[in-house]
């Protein structure tokens, strides 16, 4: 599995120019011997947002329509309908030139050939690394990034102080010497099983659910079978409601909070959504990067949202101009962050706002994780795989369920 860091350089592998892809547009190029701005007299861009980022991409489409004399029609949209909408409309024609969306949906987009490859030139260096690879298939960029989500370790600090524990053993043993009810609680959303949030402990072991070529692509070949695999279902059973007791499928999302929030619990493993419920009573916290389990870096997964350009704009090179040198800017990239405030996936301001100790945690964790898979097979994986985990979880033997479950996912996806 690839970690991924901070302050890379350009991105040449993913940035390949114009180079074909499934079903998709190719975007030309801005010429980058041109140092003013296009003429785009006449061309309106239409671009669908939602309410939260609206006044962000406002100010940039402001100066866009002042520098090149094109118009931008902003569209307000619910984020839950932008994928289907976006999906059903752009083969039809009626679908907007620019959308804002999520990079796990970028496989399904490709399959269906409704995104262009997107050429961001040098700009690339600029954004975080998981960025640009969550925006990835097949070797190619597709979208604009702009912020960045995950999990961490989240620990109340009056009662385990600030340091981050590195492994496993190391947390439980903090946390039982707190004197907390419970060291540690982690939501596994009862007994329906939330592998998400135990990915970073499942992939400390060496076991990706899928894996990661060169480029940072996601391959179709199962990552998370054989010794890896096992052992990590071996631990979680270990650590489950047969042995140690400190993984229970008695534990959802609001019990985790409340155990949390009321001193019961000294660690959990939360994301940036959920600070406000873990603070509710007044408990301090210091959010870290998740400790190892298996020995290897504990990866979480991180989700990005960034900004696709559609395989059928008829106004291509002025849209990749206003992403690439509107979109793409320090000054965008703020109004962003301030508008909707997620970890910026632009590095200096994510540097920045790291003033801020809980985001810093959250951006730290996010520099060890990678990014959930693109590829459409992941929406076949997660009922077999919380299944097998809460069975684990609740003292089934942990090899032939494990197996089982990679054995059957496979037969699935083919």
């Amino acid at each position: 599995m690839r970690k991924l860091g901070i302050g890379v350089a350009a991105l040449a592998a993913t940035t390949i120019l114009l180079a074909g892809c499934s079903g998709g547009g190719n975007t030309p190029a801005p010429d980058e011997t041109d140092a003013g701005p296009i003429d785009a007299s006449g061309v309106t861009l239409t671009i669908w947002t939602d309410a939260n980022r609206q006044p962000a991409i406002e100010a940039a489409a402001a100066t866009f329509e002042e520098e090149t004399g094109a118009t931008i029609e902003l569209v307000e949209k619910n984020f839950d309908d932008i994928r289907t909408d976006f999906t059903n409309q752009v083969p039809t024609g009626e679908g907007p030139d620019i959308t804002i969306g999520a990079h796990d949906w970028l496989g399904g987009l490709v399959e269906a050939g409704v995104v262009s490859t997107l050429d961001l030139g040098d700009v690339a260096g600029e954004f975080e690394q998981v960025a640009l690879d969550a925006f990835s298939y097949d070797g190619q960029l597709y979208a604009l990034p702009y912020s960045l989500e995950t999990i961490a370790l989240v620990q109340n600090t009056d009662l385990v102080g600030e340091d981050a524990p590195a492994t496993w053993d190391d947390m439980i043993a903090a946390g039982t010497a707190s004197g907390a009810e419970r060291p540690f609680v982690i939501n596994t959303a009862g007994q329906t099983g939330d592998a998400y949030t135990m990915y970073g402990f499942q992939t400390s072991f060496g076991a990706p659910v899928f894996v990661q070529d060169d480029s940072g692509s996601y391959t179709t070949e199962v990552g998370m079978g054989g010794e890896a695999g096992q052992a990590f279902a071996t631990w979680l059973g270990e650590k489950g409601e047969t042995g140690t007791g400190n993984i229970s499928t008695t534990v959802d999302y609001d019990t985790n909070n409340e155990l949390f929030a009321s001193g019961k619990a000294a660690y959990t493993i939360q994301g940036p959504w959920a600070i406000e419920a873990l603070t509710a009573n007044g408990a301090n916290v210091k959010v870290n990067p998740i400790p190892s389990a298996g020995g290897e870096t504990a990866s979480p997964f991180v989700g990005v949202q960034g900004f696709y350009l559609s395989a059928e704009s008829e106004n291509a090179l002025v849209a990749q101009e206003f992403l690439v040198n509107y979109l793409a800017t320090e000054d965008a990239q703020r109004a962003l962050y301030e508008a909707d405030p997620r970890i910026p996936a632009w590095s200096t301001i994510a540097e920045e706002v790291s003033a801020d100790p809980v985001i810093a945690g959250f951006l730290a964790s996010s520099q060890n994780g990678v990014p959930m898979p693109n590829i459409p097979q992941m929406g076949s994986v997660w009922d077999l795989w919380n299944a097998a985990q809460v069975q684990i979880i609740k003292g089934a033997d942990p090899v032939s369920t494990w197996d089982k479950m990679v054995a059957d996912l496979e037969a699935t996806i083919g």
